[in-house]
């Protein structure tokens, strides 16, 4: 499985996560999140990580040219968009993106099923919450295009390794306080998810 560890706030934190094997790191533009990043200090981090780390900029409430100009700045290689837009919105992107569904019901994974999209539980607060989705939901769905989200910690990726997900993105589970993550939790994930 691919991993995106997410609510990257420091560089030290994005080192530990580049150095435990993470495939993408996260950085979170929504000034409302207590793990809100500025596009200088994101481009500064984005900027002395490897080349084959996906750098994510993750997107709530903003207009396409807004993102496009945080991911242009930022040098991130995927907008990650957290709310509901419409195809003239993604039509004005400049950066490739990935669309979320914040699942409320089972129907709601099946939408954009022949794209590659992240599933994440339905909070207020638009994530990082550690809300786990209820994982009968995916039973008989094709999961292979699916980053899973929500609740996620190294000791439950056992119970989802069967349902052949893409990837999983975490965010709180791998932290030790809001917006600082744990190095030991976030190599556990990373070695769990990657055995």
């Amino acid at each position: 499985m691919r991993v995106k560890i997410c609510g990257i706030t420091s560089l030290k934190d994005a080192l530990i996560a580049v150095e435990a094997g993470a495939d993408a790191v996260g950085f979170i533009f929504y000034a409302k999140s207590p793990r809100y990043i500025t596009p200088k200090a994101a481009k500064h981090i984005s900027s002395l990580l490897p080349p084959f780390v996906q750098k994510v900029g993750v997107f709530v409430n903003e207009n396409p040219k807004s993102i496009n100009k945080i991911c242009k700045k930022a040098k991130l290689n995927l907008a990650q968009i957290h709310f509901d837009v419409d195809d003239r919105f993604l039509s004005k992107l400049k950066t490739t993106y990935i669309k979320v569904i914040r699942a409320k019901q089972k129907s709601d994974i099946g939408r954009y099923a022949n794209e590659y999209r992240l599933v994440d539980a339905f909070v207020e607060s638009f994530g990082g919450e550690g809300k786990r989705l209820d994982l009968s939901w995916f039973e008989g769905a094709d999961c292979s295009k699916i980053i899973l989200a929500g609740g996620l910690e190294a000791d439950t990726l056992e119970s989802i390794r069967a349902f052949g997900f893409y990837g999983v993105d975490v965010n709180s589970g791998v932290e030790k306080e809001r917006g600082v993550k744990d190095a030991e939790k976030v190599h556990n994930f990373i070695k769990s998810a990657k055995d």
